[in-house]
């Protein structure tokens, strides 16, 4: 598989096993919440993580307002409908190397894979030989995740990426058997 968005959270849960601070765990355990709502495409889900008034910040691309939404969770809404639903590039993993929490926040670390659908790079400007087919975006990314401390809720995320994940996409094609389904939840079957 070059895609198993199951190892997202796979470091996060394993430094929430070890954590004994109750505020420390529940840093976590809004970031792994965070994490698995939006790998399943569930806008409601990530919302339920954030505070009020969240802010995010692509550092990348700051002056794009879709990509740094802020203010309320309507704009965080459309961001991820804007972004990753409509399209398409739902499909993404987060292969984590470094998992780094304090009072104030987590931070995570590693290497962004995202299957973009050929229809969505051909909007966006970019040449590939099938429209139908899945292409690899991956670029080292870390991740500040805020936490607010009168809600006790993230308060977004801050976005660091090393290299432009489109940079040689054409050439990284994909098929849905490199993606790996999602596992099921048990947090969700209660």
């Amino acid at each position: 598989m070059q895609i198993d968005p199951n190892r997202t959270w796979k470091l996060v849960e394993a430094k929430l096993a070890q954590e004994t601070s109750p505020k420390r765990r529940r840093n976590l355990e809004l970031v792994l919440a965070h994490m698995k709502a939006e790998a399943r495409g569930d806008i409601e889900g990530v919302v339920a993580t954030l505070c009020e008034k969240p802010r995010y910040v692509t550092h990348d691309l700051p002056g794009e307002a879709v990509m740094n939404p802020q203010g309320d969770k309507d704009a965080v809404r459309q961001f991820y409908d804007l972004t990753i639903i409509q399209t398409g590039a739902h499909r993404l993993e987060l292969d984590c190397d470094r998992v780094i929490v304090d009072d104030d926040a987590v931070f995570t670390e590693g290497v962004m894979r995202m299957a973009y659908p050929g229809t969505t790079l051909q909007a966006m400007g970019h040449a590939v030989d099938d429209p139908e087919a899945y292409y690899l975006y991956e670029a080292r990314m870390g991740v500040v995740w805020p936490v607010d401390p009168e809600s006790g809720m993230l308060r977004g995320e801050e976005t660091y990426t090393g290299t432009d994940g489109f940079a040689g996409i054409a050439d990284r094609k994909l098929s849905l058997a490199d993606i790996a389904p999602l596992e099921p939840d048990p947090s969700l079957e209660r």
